[in-house]
Parts: structure tokens; sequence; C-alpha cells
């Protein structure tokens, strides 16, 4: 005979075996087409094996609109819970597609609000797995009150602890501002999806035509909103992602960044970079190549890869240490800022700032990209983004200027004027207010005109402008640059830089917040 005990427990064991099976084997076999994962397969993927913990796995809805009081299901379209990644605590969220379309409702936003509060309150990550048709228009107004209380929450979160956003099937409407409130957003190409109004609507109101994937794919944000700052191949690439990311990324705004160890010696001389940039100061090279050159195992993390492609941003490690490396790419409109690129960096300088993660800034910048359609489209609004995030950041900067550094670009790229800690030049560096040729035509236009062989004297006079500015020693001389360095000891240089600024306190002004350039 059962014990009531024993009664229970295989209730509470019929119960899990319920939850656990979310919208039915039909749908279930339905989503998994296409290589996508479940709701909790992609749990088992993203975490440590054995360490998630479920929260509110018998949560559902009090709805009782449309006969949706004889439709209810255990966990009402989200998993919740607490589990690891590489051994580090984070919290998570996983949308279940399979039961209401992975809908928006109040009890899910609770569900949601209430992880995101227990990853504030204990100082860990919060991973968000977003795959929802959008808000339950069963419930009208709380639906879309529970979003709401969402981005109130990252709002709150944010620069407290890292959120990520994974966008692992739809997204639309109000459900996509939860993600573009959080630090990182990751895609699946061909099966996930961004929009504020889709294809229907925007047939109906403008008679464009266009399909879910040119409007708001994975690639449609990789690379022309750089919404995306990740597009991965499948649901497992993802998440795989992401673990990865985490290893660069502290638990919290007061945690160190980690420390990993490394076989790299930090004193390796990289005799490659004497012979790396190019005796012409208009030839390009890849700057990708000389990050990959002096960071630890050559491993470099790039963030939004495709995306404003003549600024290089990610994640890579000097002696075991995490850093954030900007770095200006020559093999793209000649490494010129521009409104993207100076957008992308001053997020993604902001967000190391804001997570004790150190900079490591690579110049090689001939200006700001010119043109009509940069001026019109507020180049002086974007580009002071870039210059506030430097200035505002307290964190170890270093700065290297490899060949290039012109204009007010030179001031934006951490300069020393900017509070840069460590500024190093090259041997090859070229600072000034703009190259030898534009300076001589307006210095000398006179000189030049009157000549009786102008070409010859413009010749003469850019030599000569040349040797006496195209140089980084005039800058050293003031100060504006600490050291200029033989290339083959970039590496050891910056780790030595590291290691002296690891004790470094600077702080702002006490104040709400600034007001920075939008």
């Amino acid at each position: 005979m059962e014990t009531t005990t024993e009664f229970k427990i295989d209730d509470l064991a019929a119960r899990n075996e319920k939850a656990f099976e979310g919208g039915g084997s039909d749908r279930i076999a339905k989503h998994k087409e296409g290589e996508r994962l479940t709701a909790r397969e992609r749990l088992d993927v993203l975490l440590d094996p054995g360490s998630f913990v479920e929260i509110d796995r018998f949560a559902k809805h009090n709805c009782r609109n449309f006969g949706m009081e004889e439709r209810r299901i255990a966990g009402d379209g989200v998993i919740t819970g607490y589990g690891r990644i590489n051994g580090k605590m984070v919290y998570v969220y996983s949308q279940d597609f399979t039961v209401f379309g992975g809908s928006m409702s109040k009890a899910q936003a609770r569900k949601i609000c209430k992880i995101m509060d227990m990853a504030l309150k204990n100082g860990a990550p919060i991973i968000g797995l977003n795959d929802s048709g959008g808000a339950r228009i069963h419930e009208g107004v709380e639906a879309l009150a529970g979003y709401a209380d969402i981005f109130l929450k990252n709002t709150i979160s944010s620069g407290v602890v890292p959120q990520i956003s994974a966008i692992m099937g739809p997204c639309a409407g109000g459900a996509v501002y939860s993600p573009s409130l959080t630090d990182f957003i990751f895609m699946v190409k061909d099966t996930s999806y961004m929009f504020v109004t889709g294809p229907d609507v925007i047939k109906s109101v403008t008679h464009e035509e266009v399909t879910k994937e040119e409007l708001g794919g994975a690639t449609a944000h990789a690379q022309k909103s750089g919404v995306a700052h990740f597009a991965t191949d499948d649901d497992k690439h993802c998440l795989l992602m992401i673990r990865e990311l985490l290893n660069f990324l502290p638990a919290n705004n007061v945690d160190d960044p980690p420390i990993l160890p490394t076989s790299d010696d930090p004193d390796r001389v990289c005799d490659s970079l004497n012979d790396f940039i190019p005796d012409n100061s208009k030839k390009p090279y890849d700057m990708k190549e000389l990050i990959k050159t002096i960071v630890d195992e050559g491993y470099f993390l790039e963030v939004a890869t495709q995306y404003a492609q003549n600024i290089v941003v990610g994640f890579a490690r000097f002696n075991g240490r995490s850093v954030g490396i900007v770095a200006n790419q020559p093999q793209v409109l000649a490494g010129c800022l521009n409104i993207e690129a100076s957008k992308k960096a001053a997020r993604f300088v902001r967000f190391c700032d804001a997570f004790n993660i150190p900079l490591v800034t690579l110049v090689d910048v001939p200006g700001f990209l010119p043109g009509t359609d940069q001026e019109w489209n507020g180049i002086i609004t974007h580009g002071a983004k870039l210059l506030y995030a430097y200035a505002e950041a307290t964190v170890p900067k270093i700065t290297l200027i490899t060949r290039k550094a012109y204009g007010g670009a030179y001031d934006v790229m951490s300069s020393k004027h900017l509070r840069g800690d460590i500024n190093l030049a090259y041997p090859t560096a070229e600072i000034a207010v703009m190259g030898a040729d534009g300076a001589v035509n307006i210095i000398f236009r006179n000189e030049i005109k009157n000549a009786k062989d102008p070409d010859a004297e413009r010749a003469r006079l850019t030599s000569e402008y040349e040797e006496k500015f195209n140089n980084p020693y005039v800058a050293a001389e003031v100060g504006f640059v600490d050291e200029v360095i033989e290339p083959a000891m970039t590496r050891k240089r910056i780790i030595d830089s590291l290691e002296m600024l690891k004790n470094k306190k600077d702080t702002n002004p006490p104040k709400k917040h600034g007001n920075i350039p939008l």
C-alpha cells in the first residue's frame, strides 16, 4: 500500500514530467525542424552539466478571457532559473515557443523579473534566450505592462551586471526593446528575426515589399543596423559563443575581470612587427593581424565583426588578463572614423569601463570621414559619443599609435588629453593636424603659387613638413607620448603597463549622470 508521502512524491514527479513536455510532443517536433533546439535543450548546451536549478516551474497564467482559463500550462512559456558557465554563476530565462508561441503574459513577465532581481541582488550575469511571438493578445494591457516591467529591470541592471540576449526565434514589436537594452545581442542565421514592425505592416503602410530575413534577420542586423553583435550559424553555435564571451567578463561591476592561466610568455618579442607597418603611409595593412600577434595565444574575440569594419572592437588577454581592444582598421575606409564606427566603439568603450575591463587602443586614423552624408546625419554628435566615452572612462587606458593620428581623430582615440594612462607610439607614427600634402597646400599656398616650379616647390615643402611634424617625437617632447617603442616590444610594453596600472583608482565628479550626446 502506497503511503501518503510516496503518493505525493509520485504526484510531484508526474507534475514535473508534465511541465517538461511544454506545449506537447507535436509542437516540440514541429519546433525542432531545421535543427532548432527546445527551450530546455538550449539551457543544457548553455550551462555546465547538471548545474541548472529551475525556479517557478509550475507558474501559470490567470487569464480568463477567450477561453484561456481552459488552457493553463505549467511554466507559461518561459523557463527560468540559475546555473553555472565554466563554474561562474549566471541567471537565465529561456522562452518556450511551443507554449503559446512563447508569448509574453503577466505571469511570464513576473517570472523573468524575479530572476532578474535575483541576478541584480547576487551580482551575476543575466542571460535571456528569446523566442517569442510577442505580447499575448488575450491579456491586453497586462501583457504590455509585463514588457515594461522587464524594460525597467534591464535599465536598472545596466552597468551593474552583464546582460546578454540571444535571439533564437521571432522577436517583434515591444519584444525587441529588452534585448536592445542589454549589453550584447546574439542572433541565429535564418531562424531569428528582430523588427519593430513586420513585413506585412510595412507593405500596407509604405508599400515596400521585404522578407523577414531581409528586414530583420541576423545578417541584416549584423551588417546594416549594428543591432546584433554576433551572427551565429545555429542554436548550438550561438550558445557556445555566449559561453566564450562570458570567459572575458567579470560577474558584476565591482568584480575584477577574470585572469586565466596562459603559457604565452609575457616577455615574448614580436620581431615580425618591426617590418609590419608599410613604408608607404597610404598603403593599407590588416590591424587584426597586429592584434593577433601581440595577444595571448593569438586569440581575439571580435565583437560586431561585420558592422562598421573600419573600426575593430573585441576582447583578448595579455598575460591572462582580460582587456577590451579598440583599433582603427586601415584596410577599410583607410581607418577613418565615421558615424557607424563612432557609435560601435563608444558603446564598447562604455561597456568595458562599466565592468572594470582595461582598454587597449591601437591608433591609425587619418581623421573623420568627409562628406555631406556624414555631416547631415550627425557625424559631429556621433563622433562626440566616442570622445565622451573615452573621456569618461576611468579604467586603465593604454594607447598605441602605429601610424597616422591626424586632427580631431587623434584627440578622440584615447589620447593623453582624455586621461590616457600610457600613450605609446611606433617610430612610424605620424601625429599632426593633417597629412603633409594637405597641410602644405594650406600653409604655403602663396609660396607654391608664385614658385617657378610649383610641383617641385610643393614636393620640397612637403618633405620638410614630414620631417618636422610627421613623426612621434614632437608629441614625445611635450609628454603627450610617454614612450616611442620598437614594434617588436609591443606585447611586453602593454603587459608592463597593465601590471603597473592594475591598482589604478580614478573617479568622476559626483553627479546623477552625464548627458552623453545621443
